[in-house]
């Protein structure tokens, strides 16, 4: 992509209301638009960011039996006062359409997937079965805050699974646990600073799952395990300060951002629609549930909030919107001849490309490589030529080397090996 056509600008404004890191930068680097308070549009490098973490998720989620669905944004009114839910969520959007029928737009699909899944599953051996979509949610937040950690609309995995059993569900919880480890870890989260934390279950059951990244930025309390490397969510902590897993009572406080959870749901919404199955013997049994939860978009603020530096952005290889960033620096014939050559090599070899092929100074396109944050920079210039060479430049390096321009390619290429 020549940065020349690229839709969105970089902005040396800072947005007046950017309370986080990732609010700023995610702006200021033409990743996204503000449009309201906690509401976003993604322009083309930020919904390259997104997708590249969605695909992550849904590689993983399919992995584990998940298969994907869109359910519908607009949801009835009557399902969520089957549910209970209609005057008790206090974040639920509502609004009314034709003929004075109230409708929800969606901040969780539990109202929506059960019916549905209820439809296709009638015995045992339909047993388990899991469904999983990536969609546009919608909770009117009291006070958005914190850039994409806590908005108005936004991006939410939701995978939901029905079982025979609690043992059933038991186990794929498990595994699904297991599973989320290897997303946050493919996203480019440090595994040592990714701590499964015990929270309140509500209405489902005693417990539930957060995923909690470590991180004085993190606006989540959460209390360590010196021995089994679990927490607890300081909202559940008991007056005994204990780990619910092993009993320890050598607690550390610790700051985290929350970046999934996972809560075994039981019979709550399988019992609201009267979700049966048939078991072996004939009779009908209650269908036991499951809820998995990862947001896109506040995974795409978390690792701003974690990866950047004073200057912006420094995205991990995995989600980057570009892989390398070459800046093309100079008039000079040679210099534009060997950059556009170079630039075509790149694509040739499958290397996707941001070319800074503006008519800018070098400060600021230097500044401007920083702020995006892509993994690697190349430069090509009069000074770089007169060695045969590339200045290469790794974003969370501070210093820079110089290769041979012949070779650049081959190393890009085992750079992402």
């Amino acid at each position: 992509m020549r940065y020349s056509k690229l839709f969105s600008k970089t902005s040396k404004t800072v947005p007046h209301d950017a309370d986080s890191a990732n609010a700023k930068f995610l702006v200021q680097g033409g990743f996204i638009h503000q449009e309201a308070a906690g509401v976003y549009s993604y322009l083309p490098l930020g919904l390259k960011v997104l997708r590249n973490i969605e695909q992550i998720i849904r590689e993983e989620i399919e992995e584990v039996g998940g298969q994907e669905v869109s359910m519908s944004v607009l949801h009835p009114k009557e399902n969520w006062v089957r549910t209970d839910r209609w005057d008790s969520m206090d974040v639920l959007f509502k609004l009314r359409g034709a003929g004075e029928k109230d409708y929800a737009l969606g901040p969780t699909h539990e109202e929506i997937v059960t019916p549905l899944v209820q439809d296709y599953v009638f015995s045992y051996k339909d047993l388990p079965t899991a469904v999983f979509q990536i969609q546009t949610k919608f909770r009117n937040e009291p006070r958005a805050k914190s850039g994409m950690l806590r908005g108005r609309e936004f991006s939410m995995k939701d995978l939901y699974s029905f079982h025979a059993s609690q043992e059933d569900l038991d186990r794929y919880y498990d595994e699904v646990k297991a599973a989320y480890f290897k997303i946050f870890e493919r996203l480019g989260f440090d595994p040592a600073s990714t701590v499964i934390t015990y929270a309140s279950g509500g209405a489902f059951s005693k417990y539930s799952h957060e995923y909690q990244v470590l991180s004085e930025v993190g606006e989540d309390h959460i209390y360590m395990c010196g021995k089994c490397r679990v927490a607890v969510n300081r909202e559940i902590l008991d007056d005994q300060n204990v780990c619910p897993e092993c009993g320890n009572k050598d607690l550390t406080e610790k700051k985290g951002i929350e970046v999934g959870n996972i809560f075994k749901l039981g019979t709550k919404f399988s019992g609201a629609f009267n979700f049966q199955y048939t078991d072996e013997s004939g009779k009908q049994q209650p269908v036991i549930m499951g809820c998995y939860g990862i947001g896109p978009s506040r995974i795409m603020g978390s690792l701003v909030e974690l990866f950047s530096d004073k200057n912006g952005i420094m995205w991990p290889k995995s989600v980057a919107p570009y892989q390398v960033h070459l800046v093309s620096l100079g008039v000079d014939e040679k210099v534009i001849k060997e950059s556009e050559k170079l630039y075509k090599d790149l694509k040739k070899a499958g290397i996707s490309v941001l070319f800074d092929d503006r008519d800018e100074r070098a400060g600021a396109k230097f500044a401007d490589a920083d702020l995006i944050g892509l993994p690697l920079r190349l430069v090509v210039s009069s000074r770089t030529l007169e060695k045969g060479g590339v200045e290469w430049k790794e974003r969370n390096k501070s210093d820079a080397e110089e290769v041979v321009l012949g070779e650049a390619v081959k190393k890009v290429k085992k750079f992402y090996e």
